[in-house]
């Protein structure tokens, strides 16, 4: 289950547990010529700026925006905790351009949310979050819910009961020191 605010007769946190789950299989990831391309005009750091990914990713000014600032304090307990991540996408004058933040357990990254302000960025982020998931075995990219734009990068829908046994298998798997890359990208990831 995931939270997400939900608009009742007060905004308030709702647990979902959806039908059809959304998962972005690793093998799967649809990289294309301009992303590849993109990624070359940028750094990929990781948990380096995590406050300020989930902040952006808050922006109200975006569409359908619900992470609060209960959220926000949450979620970066958790990342104090070494439970949620940051991957983090900076242009070459060193200014954040794009990033996604989620939570790891073993086998399974739950992909939150993301953002870009600068073209492809976040593609760019998802790109290094599945290497970096190959690297480490990992086996589970949870997306919640599977959008126009999540389908079009490889994303797929699948029931509840495929999602669980996917999830069971990657809880199971032993969790590595790292991600697969080095450790001083990685400060907080083991």
């Amino acid at each position: 289950m995931f939270p997400m605010v939900v608009e009742l007769p007060q905004p308030a946190v709702g647990w979902w547990s959806p039908v059809h789950r959304g998962v972005l299989p690793l093998e799967a990831l649809r990289v294309t010529r301009s992303m590849r391309q993109s990624s070359r005009r940028y750094e990929v750091r990781i948990d380096t700026c995590f406050v300020d990914v989930i902040s952006r990713c808050a922006d109200p000014r975006r569409p359908k925006g619900w992470i609060t600032d209960e959220f926000i304090e949450a979620y970066s307990r958790l990342h104090d905790l070494g439970w949620a991540h940051s991957v983090e996408v900076f242009d070459r004058e060193g200014q954040l351009a794009g990033g996604l933040y989620g939570v790891r357990v073993n086998g399974l990254f739950a992909g939150e949310s993301m953002f870009y302000l600068q073209r492809d960025a976040s593609k760019v982020a998802l790109m290094s979050l599945v290497d970096l998931m190959r690297d480490a075995s990992m086996t589970l990219l949870d997306v919640q819910w599977c959008t126009g734009h999540l389908a079009s990068l490889g994303a797929v829908e699948i029931d509840r009961q495929a999602y669980l046994m996917r999830l069971a298998r990657a809880l199971e798997q032993s969790e590595p020191d790292v991600l697969g890359a080095p450790s001083s990208l990685l400060p907080n990831l083991d």
